[in-house]
């Protein structure tokens, strides 16, 4: 199994947005370059976004975009459900009704097992743990990198 793009360039987007809550707005192009994602597709993530009420928007020349809530209020659960819709890794577990297995398939149980596991890990993820664990991670790197 594997994330798709949209989720995993959520993330980061929003990760970014995170990194500078309570500053000024941020442009999307600086998104663009210190994430090194498109331009581009980074539209195709805000407006989904914005409507969610994860990130605000201020037009003009001091505009750009901001977290809506503070950094600890925001799961990646809630950005992945905005950007790929219900976690759910296959269909019969979202809609028991389109296989007409589920009642007894063991396989469907195991799926549904993984798909609220998965969803409960990233329930209880926030931006504000994740930025505390990406500051970590830097310092031990740059603890690790002798010349």
């Amino acid at each position: 199994m594997k994330l798709s793009t949209k989720g995993r360039y959520g993330v980061r987007l929003m990760l970014d947005l995170a990194a500078h809550y309570g500053e000024r707005p941020v442009f999307l192009r600086e998104i663009s370059e210190r994430e090194d994602i498109s331009e581009k597709y980074l539209w195709h993530l805000i407006n989904p976004l914005k409507s969610a009420g994860l990130i605000n928007s201020t037009r003009g020349a001091h505009g750009g975009y901001a977290l809506a809530k503070a950094p600890s209020d925001i799961t990646v659960k809630d950005i992945f459900e905005v950007v790929e819709g219900p976690i759910c890794l296959v269909d019969c577990v979202g809609k028991p009704a389109a296989c007409k297995r589920s009642d007894f398939c063991i396989a469907h149980d195991l799926w549904g097992d993984a798909s609220r596991v998965l969803a409960e890990t990233l329930a209880k993820t926030t931006l504000a743990s994740l930025l505390v664990r990406q500051k970590d991670k830097k310092q031990r790197h740059a603890a690790n990198y002798d010349i």
